[in-house]
């Protein structure tokens, strides 16, 4: 596997450049670039894709959306250069309005673990009276815990801290939960 997935900590920066759309640059631990992505504004059916640096020369992994426009939507991820489906993500639609939640997805479509924000009623807080309280996903992976993903409020930059260090067995695949902590970055303010 790539070494860009082998690290434990991740951070991921999303910065909106209005018209143009969003970029994401994920660092390791070290505060290297280890992957970025540019995402256009105003599309209707999501296509993101991750490429080992800014000059988008190497593409490592792909994130469709299934459908145009759902609430409930799913995302499959794909390793780029094997075109082997990593898994997908599906959104909980109504559940998500109260409190964000996913399902994780083997590439043979089981449910193998979910992302769920840290509580209800910090959720409903941030929906309904300020989006300046800092969100916190849970991640379980066969009913473990596996990583732990934790924003930082800023109104120009968005950042997620992606922990990987609970998966001591190594069962969350790094390229399905980076695809996640840009998902859950990419649809922040589309929500509730």
């Amino acid at each position: 596997m790539n070494s860009k997935f082998t690290h434990t900590q991740y951070l991921v920066r999303k910065k909106v450049l209005s018209l143009v759309g969003a970029k994401f640059h994920i660092y390791d631990n070290s505060e290297q670039l280890v992957l970025f992505s540019q995402m256009k504004a105003f599309k209707l059916k999501e296509d993101i894709r991750l490429y080992g640096d800014e000059t988008m020369n190497e593409e490592l992994i792909t994130i469709k959306a299934r459908s145009v426009i759902d609430f409930s939507a799913t995302y499959d991820v794909v390793d780029t250069a094997s075109g082997e489906r990593i898994g997908s993500l599906r959104r909980k639609g109504m559940k998500s309005i109260l409190k964000d939640e996913w399902v994780i997805l083997n590439p043979k479509e089981t449910e193998i673990g979910f992302i769920k924000e840290d509580s209800r009623l910090m959720a409903l807080l941030r929906r309904f009276l300020t989006n300046l309280i800092p969100q916190k996903f849970n991640v379980e992976i066969n009913s473990k815990p596996a990583a732990i993903f934790d924003s930082n409020f800023n109104p120009f930059v968005s950042k997620l801290n992606v922990d990987f260090s609970l998966d001591t067995a190594n069962q969350f695949d790094r390229r399905l939960g980076l695809a996640a902590a840009v998902l859950l970055l990419s649809i922040d303010g589309k929500q509730g």
